[in-house]
């Protein structure tokens, strides 16, 4: 029996292959996962993994979220240390919780842009905290 392609209207049989490697990106970290097959559509290109492809190509998409979580998490310590700020008074200036610096920095959770884009610029010009405190 064809497998079709799900995701185009052009009605297109998928192919199979064998053995391939396939690049991942996120953010500025890149990957390449060896040995992956499945189908691909003719048409629109549309890639459906077998079982186990489909789950080494998850865990190294995981693997680069986390890695990205990490260098963020370091980025915010160092940050806030040259700021001279504990972890709850990080947490005060951006609105977070007394355990959301934590998390942050140890890459349990992927801080907001925004938190990110606040501590960027603080270090850049660090006089504003005293006005951010008055806020």
């Amino acid at each position: 029996m064809a497998r079709i392609c799900v995701c185009c209207d052009a009605k297109s049989e998928m192919t199979p292959f064998f053995n391939e490697t396939h690049h991942i990106a996120f953010r500025n970290l890149k990957a390449d996962v060896e040995g992956l097959s499945g189908f691909r559509c003719d048409a629109c290109g549309e890639i459906e993994y077998d079982q186990v492809s489909a789950e080494r190509y998850a865990q190294a998409s995981d693997a680069l979220v986390l890695q990205d979580r990490r260098a963020v998490g370091e980025d915010l310590r160092r940050i806030r240390k040259k700021l001279r700020l504990n972890q709850t008074e990080a947490s005060a200036l951006t609105g977070g919780g007394h355990n959301a610096f934590s998390r942050y920095e140890t890459g349990k959770v992927s801080p907001p842009p925004a938190v990110v884009n606040l501590f960027r610029l603080l270090e850049r010009h660090p006089d504003d905290i005293e006005e951010l405190r008055r806020a």
